[in-house]
């Protein structure tokens, strides 16, 4: 399942694209939440420096929270800490 905002920016399109393909199967939601976070640091002014994922995926089975994040660090590249300043992950296996 991917957010259904009609209004993505290149950023978060890019992140949902990259998700799809390195996580096949799985449901999540990927929320921009840098309106929330304006003015604040690491508010770049693009619109797209904060967001949140909540991600279920069967292959996350047997993996403890760490993994799990890192797993989908290493699919988003240099997004996070280079395009986007923060990203909450909520990653679960299905069941969880």
């Amino acid at each position: 399942m991917v957010n259904p905002m009609s209004n993505k920016g290149p950023v978060q399109q890019e992140m949902e694209s990259l998700l799809a393909a390195a996580f096949p199967d799985a449901n999540f939601l990927l929320s921009n939440d840098s309106a929330s976070h304006h003015g604040h640091m690491g508010d770049d002014g693009s619109g797209e420096s904060h967001f949140s994922l909540s991600i279920e995926w069967a292959g996350f089975a047997g993996m403890n929270r760490v993994m799990r994040q890192r797993t989908v660090n290493k699919a988003l590249g240099d997004l996070p800490g280079q395009r986007v300043h923060a990203l909450a992950i909520k990653a679960t296996a299905p069941g969880e």
